[in-house]
């Protein structure tokens, strides 16, 4: 196999590992919205980073997860529903990504790979973050597993059992902001919360527990990728394009089955 069809199957498979278990708490906690935040603010986490001069990995983390950060502390003051919050948030900070792009002249940036991934660019450094990131993300997900649940079924009898609901949400929000960073390599900046999303309701149909969906949502995940690839390197399509495609095809055939509580 060429190697870097082995590169981008190896990436692929790394985010989907940890996009399976974290989807299924987006999907839970109904968050597609907050996912569609981070992911737009990854885009002026690389428009930053290219002004600035720094690692676009890093640019894109950090903005990511202060732009989780602030979202946080501003649902906390109450200030706006938080729907209204996400709207705002998440549109400035694509308009402000792009606009910073815009006025960079004397550098070419692909909006293209930004938007919609660049999976068969994938190198060496790029799978070690991507594994050192998803590796973390899994850790904190296997770590905080049972609060989550209990704030994502209950969260006055989770608060009333000595559960931190806040330092929880929180933690799960960064965990999202981190895969989302190391995620747009894969499918991109317009497809990322497709990935969280898709598999987790695959698997959501087919689950008898929440540890199953988990495990499902990530072979699910897995399949998207493989499948994805499979097309996008015998008919020349868009890798990230192409996953997400196969994920929702996926998601099609499991609604042959009937619903799981």
């Amino acid at each position: 196999m060429i190697d870097f069809l082995l590169y981008a199957l190896l990436a692929g498979l790394g985010v989907a590992a940890v996009a399976g278990p974290l989807g299924c708490f987006v999907v839970w906690r109904r968050m597609a919205y907050f996912g569609d935040t981070l992911a737009h603010s990854a885009l002026l986490g690389v428009a930053l980073g290219v002004l600035l001069n720094i690692d676009l990995g890093i640019a894109v983390t950090a903005v990511c997860l202060l732009m989780a950060l602030g979202l946080v502390a501003l649902e906390q003051q109450g200030v706006l529903a938080l729907d209204t919050l996400l709207g705002i948030l998440s549109h400035s900070a694509l308009a402000a990504g792009l606009v910073v792009i815009s006025l960079l002249s004397d550098i070419r940036v692909d909006l293209m790979s930004l938007l919609f991934g660049d999976l068969l660019s994938v190198t060496t450094a790029d799978l070690w973050v991507i594994y050192t990131g998803a590796g973390v993300a899994i850790v904190l997900l296997a770590t905080l597993w049972k609060s989550l649940i209990s704030i994502t079924v209950e969260p006055e009898l989770a608060e009333v059992e000595g559960i931190n609901v806040a330092r929880v949400r929180t933690a799960l929000m960064l965990i999202t902001a981190l895969v989302i960073a190391i995620a747009m390599k894969i499918v991109g900046v317009l497809l990322i919360t497709a990935l969280l999303i898709i598999p987790a309701a695959t698997a959501r149909r087919i689950s008898a527990t929440p540890e199953s969906m988990a495990v499902i949502a990530s072979l699910t995940a897995m399949v998207s990728v493989i499948s994805g690839l499979a097309a996008s390197w015998y008919i020349d399509t868009p890798a990230g394009p192409s996953i997400v495609i196969s994920a929702t095809l996926l998601f099609c055939l499991s609604l042959s089955f009937k619903q799981n509580g």
